[in-house]
């Protein structure tokens, strides 16, 4: 990894070209997400993501908040197909019918879960034990598998493993700054120790 005119190391896939995809790097991305509004923000955006370039996601950012009423899960869950159809003919996010569709149902099951969870935190960092993981060079894990697994279960869509590994890495649960990037730091849990309480 070099270093860049600002003085800092970064992760190599950081766009220095980007000023979004370098704020996102630096300030967003692998911190631990507890709030479930951002949670359900980022699950909304990872989908779309699915089989595309995350930084195209991200620029969209703000058409993707304006079209679905700003991550609201309450009301996107509400959206009915004439909602799904406008959003099919909004050329500010990606115009997937089936991701679209997915958006909707996938919000129907995240309330649901806060209801039985209290809040989709919660059952989100159960898996950890509310503790962050470090690993690098994976695309998916023991824990993305058994997440992925439960979240389909349950009824949500486009929540493949790998899928549920970069919303894993973009909420902080899974942190894969890599060594020598200035947002690095020392292992909170191990990997190891994470996959084996999957086992309990």
């Amino acid at each position: 990894m070099n270093q860049w005119q600002d003085g800092k190391i970064r992760c190599p896939w950081a766009n220095p070209q980007n000023p979004r995809y370098v704020q996102y790097h630096d300030q967003k991305w692998g911190r631990p997400v507890k709030d479930d509004h951002e949670l359900f923000k980022m699950l909304i955006l990872e989908t779309f993501q699915a089989g595309l370039s995350w930084e195209i996601v991200l620029n969209k950012e703000e058409g993707f908040a304006h079209a679905f009423a700003d991550f609201d899960v309450k009301k996107i869950a509400q959206f009915t197909q004439a909602d799904q159809q406008r959003l099919q003919n909004d050329p500010s996010i990606i115009r997937h019918r089936l991701k679209i569709n997915a958006a909707v149902n996938n919000a129907q099951v995240f309330m649901q879960i806060q209801k039985e969870w209290g809040s989709f935190a919660k059952y989100l960092w159960h898996w950890t034990v509310g503790k962050t993981i470090y690993e690098t060079g994976q695309t998916h894990s023991p824990l993305s598998d058994v997440v992925s697994k439960d979240l389909k279960k349950r009824g949500m869509k486009f929540v493949g493993t790998k899928t549920v590994y970069a919303y894993l890495q973009a909420v902080g649960v899974v942190n894969s700054h890599e060594p020598g990037c200035f947002l690095y730091h020392a292992t909170e849990l191990s990997s190891n120790v994470a996959h084996s309480m999957l086992m309990l």
